[in-house]
């Protein structure tokens, strides 16, 4: 076990000597460009961008051609009136006809521009969904991240411990030699070392797991090694109003919603528009020719324009307009019901999440007092222990109460940088 720990530990310093600094706002980056989640996103924002067109709400006119060249071969007899009659085997027929055609709605009760103005809300709500989808992967990176600068520091703790055991069975392993202790001491000194050791390993394994999931959030090779700062500094001076005035202005989920409101009042502009008339006007030049083999022409053609106007008006559709009108004011009834929801949602959340980010600075300074004092204890109690004055069992607390205290200190560090993240994330002003 021995061995393996310390060909472990080389071949990580190794490897961290041999590793780029990766810093948090690297990460971000590399995220925001790659991220997989993040770029649906965008792709999906290009797909309402395209949608956002005047044709596409029905204000431009619609231009269609048409070709049609229909031909026949047929045996044809005819008897007329006056007892003449004609017969034809194989008479060839044809009928062309070619031509362009514009249709253009020029009134339908403004309901063309409602449809175009929800177009470009909708191209907002896309705009502020990736804005939400960045906040959300940008904060799952920098938790990520973090949480692997809080493990670094678990392991330089318990790398330190280790230190301590393997001095407690050299000094165990003397004292036994020269008499002043039993072989009971000295396999207690062992067994602690190799929990240690466990410990150790543990942590390694974890925190090599950890990297894998960062690099996937970054949508690169999980095998890309990389190194991490090594200590956690947090933002202190957040005040909770100032972040209440940043959510309402900001947060893109609030953002989203006040769009749908928005979307949904557009949409009762164009359902109240089919009470109107719809006006039309149409164009178009066509070329026909005719051709028969028997009969009384054997020849037509005929070319030239035709224009016309068309207005239709909705009378009666059972019931179905006024239906449609209240099913369109409930929408929007629900949408600024939607939106009262989330904003106490998230005033809610910033005032549980500002509690625990207080909570989380004040147990920063605790926990690194905390910190100092066992150092101490540990060093009076090594020292005592080197001459023999207390008992193994009080050594090995002493060492127990430092690397808890230095695990305490760095998982105190973490939980106020995550808080910070929270609250910064809510607030809609997540950067880095």
């Amino acid at each position: 076990m021995k061995i393996l720990i310390t060909l472990f530990a080389f071949f990580v310093a190794c490897m961290t000597n041999a590793q780029e600094l990766l810093t948090p706002e690297e990460a971000v980056r590399i995220a925001v460009e790659n991220n997989f989640d993040i770029r649906i996103s965008r792709t999906d924002l290009r797909i309402d961008e395209t949608n956002r067109t005047i044709g596409n709400a029905g204000i431009l006119p619609s231009v269609t051609a048409n070709f049609v060249d229909n031909n026949s071969i047929q045996s044809s007899e005819q008897i007329r009136n006056d007892g003449t009659q004609q017969q034809l085997d194989n008479a060839r027929n044809s009928n062309l006809n070619y031509g362009a055609a514009l249709e253009w709605t020029i009134f339908d009760g403004l309901g063309m521009f409602a449809r175009y103005d929800r177009l470009k809300e909708i191209q907002k709500q896309g705009q502020a969904e990736l804005q939400l989808m960045i906040m959300t992967r940008v904060s799952d990176v920098l938790t990520a991240y973090f949480d692997l600068v809080q493990q670094k520091q678990q392991l330089a703790a318990l790398d330190t411990t280790l230190i301590i055991s393997r001095s407690r069975v050299e000094l165990a392993q003397n004292r036994f030699t020269i008499g002043k202790s039993s072989k009971l001491e000295v396999l207690n000194a062992q067994v602690d070392l190799n929990t240690d050791q466990t410990n150790l390993l543990r942590a390694m394994e974890t925190f090599a797991n950890s990297k894998i999931f960062l690099n996937e959030l970054l949508a690169r090779d999980t095998k890309t090694p990389f190194e991490v700062i090594g200590e956690i500094t947090s933002d202190n001076t957040l005040l909770l109003p100032d972040l209440e005035t940043l959510a309402q202005k900001q947060n893109p989920a609030l953002q989203v919603q006040l769009i749908n409101k928005r979307i949904a009042e557009y949409n009762l502009k164009a359902v109240k528009g089919n009470r109107y008339p719809v006006v039309s006007v149409n164009t178009g030049y066509n070329f026909a020719k005719t051709q028969n083999s028997l009969g009384f022409t054997q020849r037509t053609s005929a070319n030239g324009w035709t224009y016309g106007v068309a207005a239709n008006l909705n009378i009666f559709n059972g019931f179905n307009q006024n239906r449609n009108e209240k099913v369109a004011k409930l929408q929007i009834e629900t949408s600024k019901l939607l939106i009262d929801q989330q904003s106490q949602a998230i005033m809610s959340q910033l005032g549980s999440s500002y509690q625990t980010y207080l909570t989380n600075i004040s147990l920063i300074d605790l926990e690194s007092k905390n910190a100092e004092i066992a150092k101490q204890n540990l060093d009076i109690t090594m020292e005592k222990y080197r001459i023999g004055t207390i008992p193994t069992i009080e050594y090995r607390t002493a060492q127990l109460n430092f690397v808890n205290a230095q695990l305490r200190l760095s998982i105190a560090k973490y939980n106020a940088k995550i808080s910070e993240i929270t609250l910064r994330e809510v607030a809609g002003n997540l950067t880095f």
